[in-house]
């Protein structure tokens, strides 16, 4: 591949995000208000048919297998994102942040998550282009990682409020919110109506810093789990920030459904344990072609969905009732 062919690959995929996110923030949520459930569902349908479209687009320039590896890796980072709203849910409640603010946070923190992975991801791509071993040190990662989710207990995940008091003894922070502002200059809680006004950090902006670190301790799993079924960055990194757009959208439909994808958990440990085996076992049984990975991603998580959904209605009916 030339690298004028490469870089034109690059702008195409540049140019569909920046006009995503300012459809997005400039055209369909202009003002600070709550996304409702009917709109988010239509802006995550839209956000997965741009990302299909794209995958099209990838196998018309780099081939089915390729097409393949994308949808592979988009698959697995979407279903993660389900473990990161939690979080991010959770954020929202420590921090009392109203709704019609969520979207504003949220899209800041993607900005965030758009530079981070490529850096992740570059490093990432440096290191397997230099130390082949690296990808079994990814492969035992995703082992160890899907083993872990398998026998994590419930409620025992203390992330959100462990870094929330990390920021709050580092970080001069005031307690209300100011509007959508970041950071607000006040008098200090408590002084005098002639103190000085010193610059504060508002909720706002500890949830942000708190959606980027979740994202950062999130990609140690996604990652990996994505350069063990590509070591092309360019699918690597596509599938990675298509999956991780459609979050904020996401987070509105599911936000107050995550108990119902309580066992989805166990079919993203299965899929992580076998991306993770399917790496550690390539000089035996070779690899693995792209459709038969698709296939048994998707049919894992499948079951996970469908699994869930099943168990838990009845809760559904009671709640809806």
């Amino acid at each position: 591949m030339s690298l004028e062919t490469s870089l034109w690959r690059w702008s195409i995929f540049g140019a569909v995000v920046l006009i995503l996110l300012v459809f997005d923030l400039g055209v369909l949520n202009r003002k600070n208000a709550a996304i409702s459930l009917k709109r988010s569902l239509w802006l995550s349908a839209g956000y997965i048919g741009v990302a299909l479209a794209f995958a099209a687009w990838v196998s018309w320039q780099l081939g089915a297998d390729s097409a393949m590896d994308f949808l592979t890796g988009y698959a697995i980072e979407k279903t993660l994102a389900l473990d990161n709203i939690f979080l991010i849910s959770t954020v929202f409640t420590l921090l009392a942040v109203p709704r019609e603010y969520q979207h504003r946070v949220l899209f800041w923190g993607i900005l965030g998550v758009l530079i981070l992975r490529a850096i992740l991801i570059g490093l990432g791509a440096a290191l397997v282009a230099s130390f082949h071993w690296v990808l079994y040190g990814f492969g035992a990662v995703l082992v160890l990682t899907g083993i872990g989710m398998f026998v994590r207990r419930e409620g025992s995940n203390q992330i959100p409020q462990t870094a929330l008091r990390w920021l709050q003894r580092r970080l001069p922070v005031i307690d209300e919110l100011h509007g959508r502002h970041f950071f607000v200059r006040v008098a200090a809680p408590g002084a005098g109506g002639d103190a000085p006004k010193r610059w504060f950090a508002t909720p706002l902006l500890l949830a942000l810093v708190l959606i980027e670190l979740l994202d950062l301790l999130f990609a140690v799993d996604s990652v990996p789990a994505v350069f063990a079924i590509t070591q092309d960055p360019f699918i690597v990194y596509t599938s990675n920030i298509f999956a991780v757009l459609g979050l904020r959208a996401l987070y509105f439909s599911l936000a107050d459904l995550t108990e119902r994808f309580h066992y989805l958990r166990y079919a993203l440990a299965a899929v992580l344990v076998f991306v993770g085996a399917k790496i550690l076992a390539t000089d035996v049984i070779g690899t693995m072609p792209a459709w038969v990975s698709l296939s048994i991603t998707v049919g894992l998580l499948a079951t996970g969905v469908l699994y869930s959904l099943h168990r838990t209605r009845a809760n559904a009916v009671l709640t809806v009732g």
